[in-house]
């Protein structure tokens, strides 16, 4: 046998392939790879969610708070109770009322939950309305 034979045959000994304490060392490491990609998409989606449901109960309060603008009976309501479907779901609202130092101006707040039985509300939004002069 020649020396470039042997050589060869050498060579293709050394580089048959991957042992095994290489590929399970590349089987954990994409393995930790998979699982912080999944987390990081779990958190990702929570976190959608939550924005979602945010702004659904922004918008619920903000459409509140133009229908009472636009009611003209003096003084507002307090602690007017409704509820209202908006995307599929159905939403609870509570309306309250407090004096301001100006007779003629009450501010209105809007608080918005999922469940009536909620401590906590999604989202609470203000505004002022004015007493119209005659």
């Amino acid at each position: 046998m020649s020396n470039a034979q042997s050589f060869k045959q050498n060579i293709k000994r050394k580089c048959s392939g991957f042992t095994l304490i290489e590929v399970m060392l590349a089987m954990a490491i994409f393995a930790i790879a998979g699982v912080a990609l999944i987390s990081s998409t779990d958190t990702h989606f929570r976190s959608l969610s939550h924005l979602e449901t945010k702004m659904m109960a922004n918008w619920v309060a903000s459409n509140q708070l133009v229908e009472a603008s636009l009611n003209k009976s003096w003084p507002p309501r307090n602690n007017k109770k409704g509820k209202v479907e908006l995307a599929g779901r159905e939403w609870f609202w509570i309306q309250k009322v407090a004096k301001t130092s100006d007779q003629n101006m009450s501010a209105i707040s809007i608080e918005v939950r999922l469940d009536q039985a909620q401590k906590s509300s999604l989202t609470s939004l203000t505004t002022y309305v004015v007493k119209e002069q005659k």
